[in-house]
This record gives structure tokens, C-alpha cells and sequence, in this order.
């Protein structure tokens, strides 16, 4: 008897709304919005349908959201501008997994704004 070295990937959606919502475990821990979806999206992007596609791009985002914030830590010396663009970041982080989340509930691609691309 052959074994068959390709596996089918299955299609699990909710899987995938929940790699997005774990984004906002940052708010809980300050760095499991990182953490979880990495561990997700690296054990499940060869076994669930369109994971690799969303799990790169929320990995982009937080990083994205990591270094925008690292950049705004000194512009709070330039007349508080650093307090006005890490708020936005804090809303923006906030409510685009929620966003994408829906998105992927209905099988779309998640689009992250001003996401850099580290993991392609």
C-alpha cells in the first residue's frame, strides 16, 4: 500500500476568525497579540485552507503595529505628537482584527492598513 504524501487542507473558518481575534490578547497580556496567532498560523498553514494567506498577514500587522510604536515613543517629545499616533495605533490594532475577523467569517481576504511586509 502507497501512502500519499500530499494531505487535503480542510476549510475551518472559525479557526481562522479566531487566529485574528487573538490580536487582541495584547490588550490583556501586552504580547500575546504577537505570540498566539504565530503559534497558530505556524502549526495549522499546512493543514487549514487560506491560514498561510491570513496568518502572514497578521503577522505583518503587529509587527507593523511593534515598529510604529517603537517609532512613536520619541515623538512624544515633538509637541505630543508620539501620544496622538500611539492612540490611533491603540484603536487601529483594536479594531481591525475585529474587521478582519468578520471578513474571514464570510471567506474574504483580510486587508490591513499600513501593514509592512516582513513575512511574505
Amino acid at each position: 500500500m502507497e501512502s500519499n504524501y500530499y494531505t487535503l487542507k480542510r476549510s475551518d473558518n472559525q479557526l481562522i476568525v479566531i487566529t485574528h481575534l487573538t490580536q487582541l490578547l495584547t490588550y490583556l497580556t501586552g504580547f500575546g497579540g504577537l505570540i498566539v496567532p504565530l503559534i497558530i498560523w505556524a502549526t495549522q498553514k499546512d493543514k487549514v485552507e487560506a491560514m498561510d494567506a491570513h496568518g502572514k498577514r497578521i503577522l505583518n500587522f503587529q509587527l507593523s503595529i511593534i515598529i510604529y510604536s517603537i517609532i512613536s515613543i520619541p515623538l512624544i517629545f515633538v509637541f505630543g505628537l508620539g501620544i496622538l499616533t500611539l492612540i490611533l495605533l491603540c484603536i487601529l490594532a483594536f479594531i481591525m482584527p475585529i474587521i478582519n475577523a468578520i471578513k474571514a467569517s464570510n471567506g474574504e481576504l483580510p486587508s490591513y492598513p499600513l501593514s509592512l511586509n516582513f513575512v511574505s
